[in-house]
């Protein structure tokens, strides 16, 4: 049986230096002062203090796959990528969706080289209301087992302006994201193994997620969903009484960083080659801070939350999925 470590990480404004040549002119102004200090000294520190963390993954083997968002380009994750591939010994490769996002976040996926590939195959989708949202981007992981698992890394639109006032938008996104699913259903068979990861920006139980992506809570029902093929089951269920959240607003826990598992990870059928292990919340010490397990932020030199001793404004998170080996 092969084990596959996979983290999720909303990286927290991995932006690359302050008025980087690599960056469109037109970004450069609009991030304007936000950027101020954010030069090479600082941002090698928070590639540093990023890279110590994962380094703890994986019972410090690290992770197999690792799904990050609010990075800027490609020049940040090589970075990251050549840090934690010093600091474990391993070859990373990373693909990445560059979308239309005002602020240039984006979605990228790092993964072991020698566990997975060569090549990965990716789709990028993105939606317009008014503005481009970010991108939701597929990519289909082969394991050495001849297996695939389709990955679709999800950074839906914040919550700025209001959760009530800003929730037409992500539902806007769970519908297309439903949509995009029954046609990789269609291409790719009823038993696709798809995983769901991301920052939704939304909490498990919020309707964009129940209602209109349609992960639940039921087991049951999605392992017997014969019709529609169209339930996912949220692994983030389990942590919603647990006095801890991935983001903390206020004094608020919230479940906004969320895996979900397509039927077909969830099913007990032994022809099926993956089936769920185990899911955490990543709450290291230096993590977390005060009673309520706040994340330990990095911030902005410009900012009165700045912190070079920091990480990120959300936890990371965890899935373990187990696949029967096939080879010989």
């Amino acid at each position: 049986m092969t084990k596959h470590h996979i983290y999720w990480w909303n990286l927290e404004n991995l932006f690359d230096v302050e008025n980087s040549p690599r960056r469109s002119e037109f970004l450069n102004k609009y991030l304007g002062k936000e950027l101020n200090g954010w030069d090479s000294s600082i941002f090698n520190q928070k590639i540093a203090n990023l890279t110590a963390v994962i380094s703890k993954f994986n019972y410090g083997k690290g992770p197999d796959i690792l799904g990050v968002c609010e990075v800027e380009n490609e020049h940040v994750i090589e970075l990251l990528i050549t840090a934690m591939g010093n600091a474990l010994n391993k070859n990373y490769g990373f693909v990445i969706s560059e979308g239309d996002d005002k602020r240039g976040i984006d979605t990228a996926l790092i993964y072991d080289k020698t566990k997975y590939g060569p090549e990965q195959q990716t789709y990028s989708l993105r939606i317009i209301k008014r503005n481009s949202t970010r991108d939701l981007f597929q990519v289909h992981i082969n394991t050495a087992n001849g297996n695939k698992l389709i990955c679709i890394l999800n950074h839906w639109p914040s919550r700025s302006g209001g959760e009530l006032e800003s929730e037409p938008f992500r539902i806007m996104v769970a519908e297309n994201l439903s949509y995009w699913i029954e046609r990789i259903y269609e291409e790719q068979g009823n038993d696709a193994n798809i995983l769901l990861l991301g920052d939704f920006n939304d909490n498990p139980y919020n309707k964009s997620i129940t209602e209109y992506l349609m992960a639940i809570n039921n087991k049951a029902l999605v392992k017997s969903n014969r019709v529609r093929l169209k339930y996912f089951y949220n692994v983030m269920h389990q942590f919603l009484d647990a006095q801890i959240g991935t983001f903390v607003f206020g004094n608020t826990y919230n479940m906004l960083d969320q895996f979900m598992i397509s039927k077909s990870i969830l099913s007990e059928k032994s022809e099926l080659p993956f089936k769920l292990s185990t899911a955490e919340i990543i709450a290291y010490p230096e993590l977390t801070s005060g009673s309520y397990q706040k994340p330990v932020k990095f911030g902005r030199p410009n900012s009165s939350t700045f912190n070079e001793k920091g990480y990120s404004d959300h936890l990371p998170i965890k899935i373990v999925l187990n696949e029967k080996d096939t080879t010989v």
